[in-house]
């Protein structure tokens, strides 16, 4: 099946869309075991009635069909609608959550070649709301993950838009963030490291 962005470049989920360096993201498999991580969470928290918080779908316009058989249907062109925002939102304790996922195989920064203007400028909405906005960062080959709030993530984004360093310094996300331990149910608990943030924080007055 081909998928396209909206100006109608074809979609390809093995080639990265600019060149890439060898420690940057993987693009062919970007996030999958940080996503199937996320999502088992996810499923826990619903099924224990602590959160209600899904991955974001994509939207995507459907082009052509083709119909081999009278009760299969199979798509073989398809656009993407939008530029995606986050991966993830719901709601926690009253507030709204928003937020993406990044893995990288770096073992000193993350790269930022791959967050995108449009989804730092939702990120930044979320936040002027009064929304909790953030990133969770997995640095894979040291296996450790971080929440990093959107508000410790945008001076370091506004500081490459004025033509300092393209990255994030793992030192940089270790004074920001809030590093997030690893269990057995879930595997991945971000939500205490949430918890942490506000009360660190004090962003919230109850």
């Amino acid at each position: 099946m081909a998928i396209r962005y909206p100006n109608g470049k074809k979609y390809n989920p093995s080639v990265p869309a600019t060149k890439k360096k060898t420690n940057d993201f993987s693009f062919s498999n970007r996030g999958k075991l940080l996503e199937d991580e996320l999502n088992d969470s996810n499923e826990y928290y619903l099924a224990h009635g602590l959160a209600v918080i899904h991955k974001k779908p994509v939207p995507v316009q459907i082009v052509n069909v083709r119909y081999p058989a009278r009760s299969a249907a199979v798509i073989t062109e398809a656009y993407f609608r939008t530029p995606s925002t986050t991966d993830y939102n719901g709601v926690w304790k009253g507030h709204y959550v928003d937020f993406e996922a990044k893995e990288t195989k770096n073992k000193t920064s993350l790269p930022l070649q791959n967050i995108h203007l449009h989804q730092v400028q939702h990120m930044k909405q979320v936040h002027d709301q009064s929304g909790l906005a953030f990133f969770i960062v997995n640095f894979s080959l040291l296996d450790r993950y971080f929440l990093l709030p959107f508000d410790a993530f945008f001076p370091l984004w506004q500081r490459m838009e004025s033509g300092g360093r393209k990255s994030i310094t793992l030192t940089e996300i270790e004074e920001r963030s809030i590093e997030i331990s690893t269990g057995y149910q879930p595997r991945l608990d971000y939500l205490q490291a949430v918890e942490q943030w506000i009360q660190k924080h004090n962003r919230f007055n109850h």
